[in-house]
């Protein structure tokens, strides 16, 4: 088959490009393939690809002569330099308004970047997540694009059909300008990062508090995802707990207990950081698997620090307080939430960005690894209000979170008394109480800083005077009888 005949062109056969692009052919789509090492191309195409509308090229001149026009090229390569490498060789082979889309996990300057200058070459620049791992790229993942709106109407039906479905809607929307796609899968990422840990620290709770077997874990999951948890991590969870090794044993307690990462929920903790917004959450995180990454020195301090308190036996009514731990899950995953869109909505600002926030949250419904029942909820949220401030102030989730405040608070409280970790658990909780609370101690954090290094302070309108004049940046000499006081004009 020769001459421009495919739809799109995917370059990079790992396993997640080959799914693609199997999804891509069963929904009607002729598509080239091509990689680097090009007996992948005639391995594929003999036996994975062997019948469907799927078309190889030997070289990447050969690649793009088979694509119709605009063309549009997607990379599945390592993101970094890889990228980069291959936007270079396509650009003289490309004419003006072709279309080039990076599907890794590339971070979010990097796909600014490549915005703008493939845009300086006459080409479009997509950036889109891809969400759902293997089975998602085969069967319906979910995608975020962003990058040069002018590409998107030549993408969209692809992209839309090969997406996971939601209630008969697609898991995939135009995000936003130039990095939003890689933005928003950051974020997704960092969600996860969340997810996972508080479902993580409600395993510990359970295994080491409550004294648990593998199996009863597994039937408390398995319930809760009958519930206002039902979501593809709590399931996953589920099987992880009842899967036995050969010799009858769980699995999951012969796996060393070091926690891997690729940087993404880094990434998100870093921008909240530049971003001055306090995702505490995902932050927690992220230093939760560093945590464990010291396996040697959590062993040695294991032998010489030592549990001290009143009991590290659970007493109580066990089925009651895994309800509390139910809502104090249900309740930090809220909050993890409405920390990731509160960034998100802060890098709009920042960065210029219009970001749809409630395709955002159906994008998240199907295909991802964060899939859950209550992003239906989220959805409605903000499809009821898109320029809603936070979600704690949706009706929805402030009843939510009002009624799991009891459990929640007892949950935490409880394995801080049994000596168990729960740092995604209590960040959550004292978030919330930071959060809700008008007036907190930073008043005296600013008065140590003037203190020792004259960073000046402002007072309360209520308390404004003519010595202390609001809207004013104020120093006090803190040692001097009386105070010697000086103001100067705030600048922005």
């Amino acid at each position: 088959m020769s001459g421009p005949v495919a739809d799109l062109g995917l370059i990079g056969l790992a396993v997640m490009g080959q799914n693609i692009i199997l999804n891509m052919a069963d929904h009607g789509y002729t598509i080239a393939a091509f990689n680097r090492t090009v007996a992948k191309v005639d391995r594929f195409l003999e036996n994975e690809a062997k019948g469907k509308s799927i078309v190889g090229a030997h070289s990447i001149e050969e690649f793009v002569s088979k694509l119709k026009k605009p063309r549009r090229v997607m990379l599945l390569v390592q993101a970094g330099k890889a990228v980069d490498d291959y936007i270079e060789t396509l650009i003289p082979l490309l004419e003006s308004g072709d279309i080039i889309i990076d599907g890794g996990n590339s971070h979010f300057p990097d796909s600014n970047r490549r915005t703008q200058y493939c845009a300086s070459k006459g080409l479009r620049f997509v950036g889109s997540g891809v969400s759902g791992g293997e089975e998602g790229a085969r069967y319906g993942p979910s995608l975020m694009p962003g990058g040069n709106e002018e590409a998107w109407p030549y993408l969209k039906d692809i992209f839309q059909a090969i997406a996971a479905k939601s209630d008969g809607e697609a898991c995939c929307d135009w995000v936003g300008d130039e990095g939003a796609g890689h933005y928003v899968k950051m974020v997704h990422n960092g969600i996860e990062y969340g997810d996972m840990q508080l479902i993580c620290e409600a395993y510990d709770i359970m295994k080491r508090g409550l004294g648990m077997s593998s199996k009863e874990m597994g039937d408390v999951f398995a319930k809760w995802n009958n519930g206002v948890l039902d979501s593809f991590l709590v399931e996953i969870t589920r099987d992880i707990l009842y899967f036995n090794d050969d010799d009858g044993t769980p699995l999951v307690e012969k796996i060393l207990d070091k926690a891997g990462q690729k940087g993404t929920g880094k990434w998100t903790a870093v921008n909240a950081l530049d971003l001055g917004q306090p995702v505490t959450l995902i932050a927690e995180a992220v230093l939760a698997r560093c945590l464990s990454a010291i396996k040697d020195e959590r062993t040695k301090a294991s032998q010489v620090l030592e549990y001290v308190g009143r009991s590290n036996k659970f007493e109580g009514n066990r089925e009651e307080f895994l309800d509390d731990l139910e809502q104090a899950l249900y309740a930090s995953k809220i909050i993890s939430y409405a920390q990731g869109f509160m960034l998100m909505q802060e890098a709009a600002k920042e960065y210029g960005w219009k970001l749809n926030k409630p395709s955002i949250a159906l994008m998240w419904r199907g295909g991802c690894i964060i899939r859950s029942v209550f992003l239906k909820d989220i959805t409605s949220a903000y499809r009821n209000n898109p320029d809603l401030e936070n979600l704690l102030f949706d009706d929805f989730f402030n009843k939510a979170i009002h009624k799991a405040q009891p459990g929640w608070r007892d949950a935490v409280a409880k394995a801080a008394l049994l000596g168990i970790p729960a740092p995604a658990f209590s960040t959550a909780l004292s978030w919330f109480d930071g959060y809700r609370t008008k007036d907190l101690p930073a008043n005296l954090l600013q008065a140590q800083r003037d203190y020792f290094g004259a960073h000046t302070f402002r007072v309360k309108p209520e308390a404004a005077t003519e010595k202390y004049p609001v809207d004013k940046d104020i120093h006090v000499n803190w040692t001097g009888r009386g105070g010697n006081v000086s103001a100067s004009t705030y600048q922005a």
